[in-house]
């Protein structure tokens, strides 16, 4: 998916595990299907699972992480990951890396979601505990600046989708929504926390519930619109409206959030189309669901 890419296998992570934590060294290793695009994940036996960097990019989370999911855990309405142990570079490998302790649930996915209504309410009061956090030093969350440092990426991508006519997008509407976002004003309050990256495949449902969320490489403090994502990348329109109320969401806010979500999709699809499935599938999903919103 990305340049720099280190490899990683069953048998590297049974040697680190080994050589680091031998506590651990006879339980199974099995590689995790995942759409995620800069770390690996193990399962290492019934309880843990690991998580390694694929790429130099995503070695800054490893430390926030380790920094900062055992003070937000407390504060937040669903479990979210638990470090047990920090790994340190060996076995060829460079980077420092994590055990966590595993978390069940499935991954919800768009267009089949049991109990949307339910999910729109559980991912709101999410949010809003994370909005409502008042730990002091947050880094600034990835993608929590102004939105028009995202315009100069998301109008090359728009122009790159114009080339690739397969994929059907409405281009001239796309950036008519996006051009609306950078008219919408800015928020007038402080920056809040933000997970920053509730996409799908960081979320885990039981029964259609929301059960935790995971993957806070993103986190930090930034524009509360960022983590409406889940509006467009995941829950139909009428949940949608659910979700806003639940969150209280002022129009330009709104805008905003459909802005960011949409200008991530559109950036994704083209770099991701022929190497991610489940990124380019959920792009796909985002630029339809906001399109059709108008």
């Amino acid at each position: 998916m990305h340049p720099g890419m280190h490899p990683i296998d069953d048998d590297l992570v049974r040697r680190l595990i080994a050589g680091q934590f031998p506590q651990w060294a006879g339980l199974t290793v099995a590689r995790l299907a995942s759409g995620g695009t800069v770390n690996a994940m193990y399962r290492l036996g019934g309880d843990l699972v690991v998580r390694l960097p694929l790429v130099q990019g995503g070695v800054g989370d490893v430390a926030l992480e380790r920094t900062w999911l055992p003070r937000l855990a407390p504060r937040l309405p669903v479990p979210i990951p638990e470090v047990l142990a920090a790994g340190r570079p060996a076995e060829g490998y460079p980077w420092p890396w994590s055990v966590y302790r595993w978390l069940a649930g499935e991954h919800p996915e768009a267009g089949a979601l049991s109990a949307p209504d339910l999910l729109a309410e559980d991912l709101a009061a999410f949010v809003a505990a994370m909005r409502g956090i008042t730990l002091p030093g947050a880094p600034p969350a990835h993608r929590g600046g102004p939105l028009a440092s995202l315009d100069a990426e998301t109008r090359r991508a728009i122009e790159e989708l114009r080339g690739l006519p397969q994929e059907g997008v409405d281009c001239d509407a796309a950036l008519a929504v996006w051009d609306e976002a950078l008219r919408a004003p800015e928020g007038d309050g402080p920056p809040v926390w933000l997970h920053a990256d509730l996409m799908p495949g960081n979320l885990l449902v039981t029964g259609g519930r929301l059960t935790s969320v995971i993957d806070f490489g993103c986190l930090g403090a930034g524009d509360p619109a960022c983590d409406l994502f889940p509006a467009w990348n995941l829950l139909p329109p009428g949940a949608r409206d659910v979700f806003r109320a639940a969150l209280g969401v002022d129009d330009a806010t709104w805008i905003r959030g459909r802005g960011r979500t949409l200008s991530q999709a559109l950036i994704a699809l083209p770099y991701y189309r022929r190497t991610n499935p489940a990124m380019a599938h959920n792009a796909r999903h985002v630029i339809r669901a906001v399109l059709e919103e108008g």
